[in-house]
């Protein structure tokens, strides 16, 4: 059976040559607008002959990092900086990011749990659809730019899925030739899966991505690990003429998550007291942190320990916390 047709549209022709700015077109029919789209950000940049990236950032709405690396970039490159294609989308979830939300406001969806998409269903799947059967089908390498966002804060970090020894080499080589002070590969179908990754190996589009900062803000440390470490890679596959940034000072940390014991969780509603730090050595068993009870304070806190060794990459921003919710989690060097 063929595949069928996204209903999003954009005027960029994709193999015209020279640089084009416009939107993907997403179907939205509301009370105010009964024909009306939701414009989706997209640049095409193309330049004789060479490979396809895609590059992206907005996946989810409050993680700022990338969405200004991919915006100073679009403003700094011409046709003429490149062989190949560049495709490049900063808000890839365009209504949560303009919200700026996790999810999109218009159908509460995650766009990074909900790959491969649907033709006809809500937006965030009709977004995600367009991108895995159009844009990835188009690239050959793909670069999808995250951070912690409103809830959490990591050290600044690139990231791969399905754990350190799924992963090719070359997408080793690429890691360590972005920079990060981290290279981080977590669990396979973490958090349940529906990625862009999945949508990625589909296609095979070989592919990374980050998480660089959060706290719902953007920092210089972390925008300039996130800018130099893109244009590392794009010169590194030759679709960059010139370099546009050093090598990385230090070699980025090779490390991984073994497993969900290094994920660890609020037990309890209330108030979270941490205890340790971003960039902490953890001893399972070690003190987490304390849940406080504020409507009732002369309850006892509960306390939190971790489960497993490791450094402290992710933590928690937010002081309110429900059951469940991450606090922390770690990873752990290993040997390639």
């Amino acid at each position: 059976m063929s595949q069928k047709p996204s209903r999003l549209s954009t005027p960029i022709d994709f193999d015209a040559p020279g640089k084009q700015c416009d939107y993907v077109r997403l179907p939205h029919s509301v009370h105010r607008s009964a024909y009306g789209w939701l414009p989706i950000p997209i640049v095409c940049i193309r330049n004789g002959e060479g490979p396809t990236v895609l590059l992206m950032s907005g996946t989810h709405g409050d993680e700022y990092e990338g969405q200004v690396t991919l915006s100073k970039l679009v403003n700094q490159l011409e046709a003429d900086d490149i062989n190949g294609r560049l495709i490049i989308l900063p808000m890839a979830n365009f209504p949560a990011a303009k919200a700026g939300l996790r999810t999109s406001p218009i159908d509460e969806l995650n766009l990074n749990r909900v790959y491969p998409g649907d033709p006809d269903g809500l937006p965030t799947l009709q977004i995600a659809y367009y991108i895995e059967t159009v844009l990835m089908e188009m690239a050959d390498y793909g670069l999808d730019l995250h951070s912690g966002g409103s809830s959490l804060h990591y050290l600044p970090s690139a990231i791969g899925s399905g754990g350190a020894n799924n992963n090719g080499a070359r997408v080793r080589e690429l890691m360590k030739v972005f920079g990060a002070p981290y290279s981080i590969f977590l669990p396979g179908r973490h958090a349940g899966g529906g990625g862009s990754g999945d949508g990625a190996a589909r296609q095979n589009m070989l592919s990374f991505g980050t998480e660089m900062g959060g706290s719902g803000t953007v920092t210089p440390d972390c925008l300039e690990h996130c800018f130099n470490g893109v244009v590392r890679v794009l010169h590194e596959l030759g679709v960059l003429k010139q370099a546009m940034a050093s090598p990385a000072e230090k070699p980025t940390r090779m490390m991984h998550v073994p497993s969900y014991d290094h994920f660890t969780y609020a037990p309890d509603v209330g108030l979270f007291e941490p205890v340790v730090n971003l960039g902490d050595d953890i001893q399972k068993g070690d003190l987490a942190g304390r849940v406080h009870f504020p409507e009732t304070p002369w309850q006892t806190p509960t306390d939190v320990h971790f489960s497993a060794d490791g450094l402290v990459v992710c933590k928690r921003i937010p002081g309110r916390v429900e059951r469940g919710d991450c606090l922390f989690h770690l990873g752990v060097d290993f040997e390639e």
